[in-house]
């Protein structure tokens, strides 16, 4: 049994339609009805699909939980002047419980810095949805040896300035850069080599309470087949999944795999 809930979140990027969304929301959720006591399953949708995704698990009274990929960290004066972004009051009242932030793609595509990620951060502790902080390292940093002081360095700057209760709640996800959509991936030891420096960090930094309570996952072409290897470390405590999330099937059985390797 993990001393930590164990926790597989699927991050469906930009895929489905409303209806496709409706379609694997239900499937997923018939699959998992009443079988995964103690541990947390998320499906973070795109924006356009996340109250389509929410009529499905609030009318199966679903223990799925709803997730969003993206906030935006709002206007310093407070006013609502961004055309095109999602605030956090949008995502409350659609019931998200969390929300992705940080993600390599947005940091490469859209210019996200670690300061945006704190701040998306804090926003939504304080309106009590929690967040999945992305960090991870691209090929080159991995090549010269310099995973652990750069991924560290990010979660430091992530955190900055929250509490330690705070960030016992919270949840990292590691997902190397060079891991996502690739197949080319971490050995088991070595993402847990990484998970493992990130949890020793925040404990330098917030203490022992603080980092045997956050959760951190891995991400990074997880599948069925190689999720038990990863599952079964003692620092990793689930998944971020990418592709493999879209398939209702290989979702669940990932999370069976989490189940069976933390929960019993």
């Amino acid at each position: 049994m993990s001393p930590r809930e164990p926790i597989v979140a699927g991050n469906w990027k930009m895929n489905m339609t409303w209806a496709s969304a409706v379609r694997l929301a239900q499937t997923v959720s018939d699959y998992c009805e009443g079988s995964y006591a103690n541990m947390e399953i998320v499906m973070c949708p795109p924006f356009t699909c996340l109250k389509g995704v929410q009529n499905v698990l609030d009318f199966d009274r679903s223990d799925i939980l709803l997730g969003a990929q993206n906030v935006h960290e709002e206007m310093p004066d407070g006013t609502a002047a961004c055309t095109g972004e999602i605030s956090v009051e949008m995502l409350k009242d659609l019931d998200c419980s969390f929300t992705i932030i940080g993600h390599s793609e947005r940091r490469a595509a859209n210019g996200e810095t670690d300061e945006l990620v704190n701040q998306k951060a804090k926003l939504l502790l304080d309106r009590g949805i929690t967040p999945i902080i992305c960090v991870g390292e691209s090929a080159e940093v991995n090549d010269r040896g310099e995973s652990i002081k750069f991924v560290t360095s990010q979660v430091d700057a992530a955190l900055d300035g929250l509490l330690p209760e705070q960030v016992a709640s919270l949840v990292i996800a590691y997902e190397p850069i060079w891991a996502i959509g690739t197949g080319n991936i971490p050995s088991p030891e070595g993402a847990d080599t990484v998970c493992g420096a990130i949890r020793n960090q925040i404990m330098q930094k917030f203490g022992h309470q603080a980092a045997q309570s956050v959760r951190i996952l891995y991400g990074g072409s997880v599948k069925p087949e190689n999720a038990k290897y990863f599952f079964s470390m003692d620092n990793i405590d689930g998944g971020l999944i990418g592709g493999a999330s879209l398939d209702a099937k290989k979702f669940v059985e990932i999370v069976r795999i989490c189940y069976d390797l933390k929960c019993r």
